[in-house]
């Protein structure tokens, strides 16, 4: 009878620990789970993609995966983004969808946790800092570890080709893709997104693209077809309003339209392109 209770030769109470990581609930029988959070997108090969290769190292010690849970059930997981760093914390750039209630998208999830898994393997919890749930991005802040760097972010995108970066959270393996930038608008409920032609899963969200040279120029998000993504001179805007005023997740108080105003408004809007602006010059 004591087989029994052994599958693969686990015990049962090492089976349970998995499940209760991994928190997916199981599919019934005859069918699986699709497009989960550990679904890893392509892997460039040195050989093949050197420039590629060599601008995803350039930014890998900033990119991180993150994890949201309530008690011990795992909500969702993505990629983000080390923007800045003071005296004691770096702050992660990331989407909002991370902190975002199922049942109601315009509220944050009640009593959540959020776990990040770093580049240097180690995992530690993170606070929700501030948040844009109009544009879903929210920045989480942990504490500092020195070896890790935060990326500049970039104003203006250029032409080209671009890849994609993300982390998974369960293995902590750096994935990364390559696409050229679509010059047509997404399909999504917001103007400002763009369109590459990379090809990432969900694993990706709130990843960085980042340009052949290594610069950080927008925050990806996850469709079937085409990848959208916030440009950096939307995302320095939207940091620059969070903290100057705090959250901006109201959307009967703080619209699409109003809410751009808001930004131009009071963030300042000028027409110089701004090659690379360092977070710590607008965040602080």
């Amino acid at each position: 009878m004591a087989r029994k209770k052994r599958r693969c030769g686990r015990s049962a109470s090492a089976i349970e620990k998995q499940k209760d990581f991994r928190s997916y609930i199981n599919p019934k029988v005859g069918m699986r789970l699709v497009n989960t959070f550990e679904e890893c997108f392509e892997k460039l090969r040195g050989e093949e993609h050197p420039q590629d290769k060599l601008a995803a190292l350039t930014v890998s010690r900033s990119v991180v995966s993150l994890a949201s849970y309530q008690g011990r059930t795992r909500v969702f997981a993505c990629t983000g983004t080390i923007i800045k760093r003071d005296a004691s914390t770096m702050s992660i750039l990331t989407s909002a969808s991370l902190v975002r209630c199922s049942n109601d998208e315009n509220k944050l999830a009640n009593k959540l946790k959020i776990k990040i898994l770093l580049p240097n393997g180690k995992s530690v919890e993170g606070k929700l800092w501030k948040y844009d749930l109009h544009y879903n991005i929210a920045v989480v802040n942990i504490k500092d570890f020195p070896d890790l760097c935060p990326a500049f972010l970039y104003s203006h995108i250029g032409a080209g080709k671009v890849v994609a970066i993300g982390r998974v959270f369960e293995s902590g393996e750096l994935m990364t893709t390559t696409g050229i930038l679509r010059y047509n608008n997404s399909n999504l409920d917001c103007q400002e997104l763009m369109i590459s032609t990379c090809k990432i899963t969900k694993a990706g969200i709130g990843g960085p693209l980042i340009s052949t040279g290594g610069n950080f120029i927008g925050m990806n998000f996850y469709v079937k077809e085409g990848t959208p993504f916030l440009p950096g001179s939307i995302l320095l805007k939207c940091l620059r309003h969070l903290e100057l005023f705090g959250l901006a997740g109201d959307q009967k108080t703080c619209g699409k339209h109003q809410f751009h105003e808001l930004i131009l408004e009071k963030a300042g809007d000028t027409s110089e392109q701004v090659e690379a602006i360092p977070l710590e010059m607008v965040c602080t």
